[in-house]
């Protein structure tokens, strides 16, 4: 009876926040208002289809979203593994030390960044001091993709540092009995193993960063605009709900592709002569 109970709860919770919200983004996508006649109607998402600044803005964000997924996994794949080859008293210092800004709040973290990288902040004020010339560092794709990459990059190292943290130290022991060097037990036995955590993260990073507004407002200055940007601008100022619940529909259907062809991955077996190395 208490495992009922606390299976209704969750499923109450669920129902109410997560399938009724869908729901009704996808009731309104599907309809259109003619004063108090609701009629059932693909016209919003022929809409979104023929125009091209929509469709620009999709692939841009996709565009944008890749090259940020790309290099928070290069940065933090290796950033994940000295995390989890540290000592367990400094590995949790250090964790925390990461974890540190994501206490503050998105929007003041996105602001600091105005401040460095602005045409009198810190990083222009210091080129001027040493006798350069000032470097427009806002208002790009370049600056989108950093604002991007610094908020976003936790969610792909904590997945993967989750997963190194897991490893069965005596799978590494046991490649290097067989005469593995350090690049083949990366390749055979870490990298496969991390592969769980490669695929969240990437999951984690690509989803937030293809539906982000805020970071491309700010850091765009409106001169990049993302798939997000459209959305809000539909909900909020031209009042579309409908044109902006189709786009939110496409929009959440690339993202459930992206998270199918994403490769989950399974760790390698030896045979049993020690044929992996």
């Amino acid at each position: 009876m208490k495992n009922k109970l606390f299976t209704a709860t969750y499923a109450a919770w669920i129902f109410i926040f997560i399938v009724l919200p869908l729901a009704l983004i996808v009731f309104y996508a599907f309809t259109a208002s003619e004063g108090d006649i609701i009629r059932f109607t693909m016209e919003n998402f022929k809409k979104f289809f023929t125009e091209d600044v929509y469709l620009k803005s999709l692939l841009r964000s996709i565009y944008l979203a890749l090259i940020s997924t790309i290099i928070c996994l290069l940065m933090g794949y290796p950033m994940a593994m000295i995390l989890a080859n540290l000592k367990p008293r400094v590995q949790s210092f250090c964790v925390t030390l990461f974890v540190l800004p994501m206490w503050m709040n998105f929007l003041m973290r996105t602001y600091a960044w105005l401040t460095i990288l602005e045409n009198n902040g810190l990083i222009n004020t210091l080129l001027v001091k040493l006798g350069f010339d000032k470097l427009e560092l806002l208002y790009n794709q370049g600056a989108v993709v950093l604002g991007m990459v610094y908020n976003f990059l936790p969610f792909m190292v904590f997945p993967i540092y989750s997963s190194l943290t897991k490893t069965d130290r005596s799978l590494i022991e046991a490649a290097q009995d067989l005469g593995a060097n350090k690049f083949k037990v990366f390749c055979k036995v870490t990298f496969p193993l991390s592969l769980p955590g490669i695929a969240s993260g990437i999951s984690m990073v690509f989803m937030p960063a293809v539906t982000t507004f805020v970071i491309s407002r700010l850091m765009g200055g409106g001169h990049t605009s993302l798939i997000g940007d459209i959305i809000e601008q539909q909900f909020l100022y031209a009042n579309d709900w409908n044109f902006a619940s189709a786009i939110s529909v496409v929009v959440m259907v690339i993202l459930l592709a992206s998270m199918a062809i994403v490769p989950k991955g399974k760790a390698e077996e030896t045979d049993g002569g020690g044929g992996l190395w």
